[in-house]
This record gives C-alpha cells, structure tokens and sequence, in this order.
C-alpha cells in the first residue's frame, strides 16, 4: 500500500502544528470545537499564515498535505489514489485535469455532477483563510456549486498565493480576479460536514463531505 511521501520542510511546518494544537485536543468528532480558542496558542508560536491555517484546518479534522511543487502534488495524487485503493476520482478544475493528463494520471476523470459514483473529486478554490482554516469556493468554479459538496470526499488544491489572513482578505482577491463580473455565489467551507439537528448528536458527512483534504502546494 502507498502512502503520501514526506519531505523536510514539510514536517518542520506539521512539527510546529502539532505543538499548537497538543494543548488544545479536540475529543472526536470535535463537539465543542466551536467553544475552543485556539488562535492564541498559533499566534504565542509566531507561525506563519499558511502554517495557521494548517493548524485550524487540521483542528477542524481537515487532512492536510504539504507539496512542495507541482510533481510532488501530482504523486501525492497518485499515493492517495491507490491507498485507498479508488475506483472513480473526478477533477472539477480544467488546469489540474489538464496537468494530471500531461504526467499520465489518467484515473483522474473530468468531474460529472450527475454520476454519484465517484469515491473523491478535486477542486481548486478562490482563497484559504487562515485565521479559520477555511476555503472560500465561487460560483465562477467549474461546477462551483456542486463539486465541492456532491462527492463524499473533497480535495482542495491550492498554493501559496491564495492564502489570506481573514475572510475580507479572501473578498478583495475575488474582487481582483473578477472585476467585472462577480460570483453569484460564494461560500465558505470549513472542515468535514457535521450536524447536530438530530438529538443534538454531532454527525460528520450528512450534508457533503464526510473528509476533507487541502493539498497545499508551496510554489
């Protein structure tokens, strides 16, 4: 079985995370994560924006994994693809679809909102928010309403020029990138999906993904 390669710089950043968070576990599946404040603990470690985020992202139970460029993305793709040995991985971003058809990742299929088949599906997204480990998605995405939420589990890609500190930070580049023509719709995705409506009982993956990725890519 395969697994998600590592590198130097990518465990001195989840080195760091770890230590934030070790004072501040969450009892699964994180029930009173909202009552949890865990930003003073990032900012008394001086961390940096993308290494917040990864720490409220891993908080919230998002998976996160660092890739230095491009090449290791696409082989972290791959490791993924055959440890949990997939059928059906869409892609919803024509440029990642693209690049994966260029390097031979051909079980990465163009994403299909009618076809529920799918085990995974790739997104990009518009910014990551660090200060709550969040991504804003955009109507202006291939499939932007769907693909982020139809499949059981969600990968986002994104890199570093995308993360911002607040979400005001993450409106202002929508604001720059479409200028003349802004998203109807843009929300923002924090973690797995989780509800208590029933019996106050918190539940993950009734309303999308039941797992959450973040495929940062440093480059």
């Amino acid at each position: 079985m395969s697994r998600i390669k590592t590198s130097p710089s990518r465990e001195n950043i989840l080195g760091k995370i770890r230590k934030a968070l070790s004072a501040h576990a969450l009892s699964m599946p994180f029930p009173d994560v909202e009552k949890q404040n865990v930003a003073d603990a990032f900012e008394s470690m001086q961390l940096s924006m993308e290494e917040t985020f990864a720490a409220q992202f891993i908080g919230l139970g998002g998976k996160y994994v660092y890739c230095a460029n491009e090449q290791e993305l696409l082989q972290n793709i791959n490791d993924l693809y055959e440890s949990r040995a997939w059928q059906k991985l869409f892609c919803a971003d024509e440029r990642l679809l693209q690049i994966c058809s260029n390097n031979k990742l051909n079980f990465v299929q163009s994403s299909n909102n009618t076809d529920d088949s799918a085990d995974a599906c790739i997104t990009s997204c518009e910014a990551m928010i660090a200060r709550t480990g969040s991504f804003l998605i955009s109507s202006r995405q291939h499939d932007g309403r769907v693909s982020t939420v139809f499949h059981p589990i969600h990968i986002v890609v994104a890199y570093h020029q995308q993360t911002v500190y607040d979400i005001l930070d993450g409106f202002k580049l929508i604001e720059q990138k479409y200028p003349q023509n802004s998203p109807s719709m843009i929300s923002l995705q924090t973690g797995p999906s989780r509800t208590a409506d029933i019996e106050k009982t918190l539940v993950t993956g009734v309303h999308g993904p039941k797992e959450v990725f973040c495929f940062y890519v440093n480059a």
